[in-house]
């Protein structure tokens, strides 16, 4: 049996992994550790024979609420993801980048990723899900990338490779969050169920697609990911890591990170959605 991780739970069960982001407490925050886990976990079921099929979910009462605020947007300037003045786009897009990479081990996995999406799937959270092959969301949980508005640029890019161009550009150029419902109707989502059936709809597929052989999960996967890989995936990936961490260093990016160290995350996201965070209240 692999060893412990702290953000993470890995379970073996039959020729299902079970991989589980592991900071309830957090809604399943990303701190530094998660990405590097998570992909370590990713790897472990990769390198189980026995493995045909990963579900990947989160622990307590949602999926992943994105970065863990208090760790990088309340800790004061310099902090990993908000430099001091002049800063180095290098040294932020080296950060980010490695931790696309973690959350792309779900998309290069060898071995399918069912996504169980409840509570939230937001910001670096809807990045985590989105890299999966296949999700399935409550009918209420919510998923979108808030940090559009200011402070953020989804690093993974997988926006406008599951909905096309308008669809995508409707939710990033507004950052507003959708339900399950919803997200199943625009094809964001495999499935939308009631939160009474998430696991059995889970587990159902999951089950279906274990009774496949390997080699042929392995290269159906591999002939979808290659069309997506042509159109240009991992250059619009480090475009959208460098966009990122940008965003973090605008006026207006600053501007959010004076207030949330003036008085912490929540009000300070609470002004950006309403839309008086810009450059006039930084220093």
């Amino acid at each position: 049996m692999p060893e412990k991780l702290p953000t993470i739970i890995y379970q073996q069960d039959g020729r299902v992994a079970r991989i589980t982001l592991n900071r309830p407490d957090k809604l399943n925050a990303i701190n530094d550790e998660m990405p590097n886990e998570l992909k370590t976990a990713v790897e472990w079921a990769n390198a189980d024979d026995a493995i045909h099929v990963i579900i990947l979910a989160g622990a307590g009462r949602a999926f992943c609420s994105g970065y863990d605020l208090e760790l990088y947007a309340e800790s004061p300037r310099p902090c990993r993801g908000s430099q001091e003045m002049p800063w180095d786009p290098m040294i932020d897009f080296r950060f980010m980048h490695e931790n696309t990479n973690c959350f792309m081990s779900l998309w290069r996995s060898a071995k399918p990723v069912i996504c169980k999406v409840h509570g939230y799937a937001v910001a670096g959270g809807s990045d985590i899900a989105l890299c999966s092959d296949l999700i399935i969301m409550d009918e209420e949980a919510k998923i979108g990338y808030p940090p559009a508005r200011v402070w953020g640029c989804p690093t993974t890019a997988m926006w406008i490779y599951r909905l096309g161009a308008e669809r995508a550009k409707r939710l990033l150029l507004t950052g507003d969050l959708i339900d399950g419902k919803e997200a199943a109707r625009i094809g964001l989502v495999s499935e939308a169920v009631r939160s009474e059936e998430l696991d059995e709809a889970v587990e159902r597929l999951a089950n279906r697609i274990a009774s496949v052989p390997k080699n042929q999960l392995m290269m159906q996967k591999l002939m979808v990911n290659q069309a997506y890989e042509n159109m240009g995936l991992a250059t619009t990936q480090m475009l959208a890591t460098l966009f990122d961490g940008i965003s973090r260093h605008t006026p207006e990016g600053v501007a959010f990170k004076a207030r949330a160290e003036e008085v912490g995350f929540k009000q300070a996201v609470k002004e950006r959605d309403r839309g008086v965070i810009n450059a006039k209240t930084s220093d």
